[in-house]
C-alpha cells in the first residue's frame, strides 16, 4: 500500500465500485488503539460485518451528540467490555472504502478496566512492529506507520508471508 497524499483519502481496493457514489456522508468513527508497552491491540472483524476476519484497531461509529472520546469508551466498553479512562485524541484518517468513507478518529487508549472479554466473537491479539498478523483491514495501516514513526522502529510495519511461486 503506497502512502496517502495529505488532505487525500486513503482508498481501499479502488477497482471496485464504491456504493452510493461520489456524494456520499462521510461515517464518523471512533477508533482506539490501545497501549501496553510496546504492544497494541488489534482485533479481527466479526462475521457478518464488511471485511470479517480482517484485523483492526477496536472501535465503531460516533452517534449524534457523542464526542469522539464518549463513543470511543461506549464502543469499547460494548465490542470488548472494557471501560476506558485514559482516551488521548491523536490522529485522523480519511478512508474510502467500497462501502462507506468513513472519517477514522484515532485515540490512543493508555487506561482501562477490566478484562478483555471479545463480546462479538472476534478475535484478539496483543501485537508489536512487525505486525505478523493478516490480513490487516486498509485503515488501520497507516496507524502502524504512526507507530513506527514515533518509536524510532525501521523497517516493514507488516509481516506478510509469500506465496510459493510468486
Amino acid at each position: 500500500m503506497t502512502a496517502t497524499p495529505p488532505g487525500q483519502p486513503l482508498v481501499a481496493d479502488a477497482d471496485r465500485p464504491r456504493e452510493g457514489g461520489t456524494d456520499r456522508a462521510v461515517v464518523e468513527v471512533a477508533v482506539g488503539v490501545l497501549l501496553r508497552g510496546d504492544e497494541f491491540l488489534l482485533t479481527t472483524r466479526p462475521a457478518g460485518k464488511v471485511y470479517p476476519g480482517y484485523w483492526e484497531f477496536p472501535g465503531g461509529k460516533i452517534e449524534p451528540g457523542e464526542t469522539v472520546a464518549e463513543a470511543l469508551r461506549r464502543e469499547l466498553h460494548e465490542e470488548i467490555g472494557i471501560t476506558a479512562f485514559d482516551v488521548q485524541p491523536w490522529k485522523t484518517q480519511r478512508v474510502d472504502y467500497p462501502h462507506a468513507l468513513v472519517q477514522l478518529h484515532f485515540c490512543k487508549v493508555f487506561g482501562w478496566r477490566g478484562a478483555l472479554q471479545m463480546r462479538e466473537g472476534q478475535q484478539f491479539a496483543w501485537a508489536c512492529l512487525p505486525v505478523r498478523l493478516a490480513p490487516v483491514l486498509p485503515g488501520a495501516v497507516p496507524v502502524l506507520g504512526w507507530l513506527a514513526e514515533e518509536s524510532g522502529f525501521v523497517g516493514a510495519t507488516q509481516f506478510v508471508a509469500q506465496c510459493e511461486g510468486k
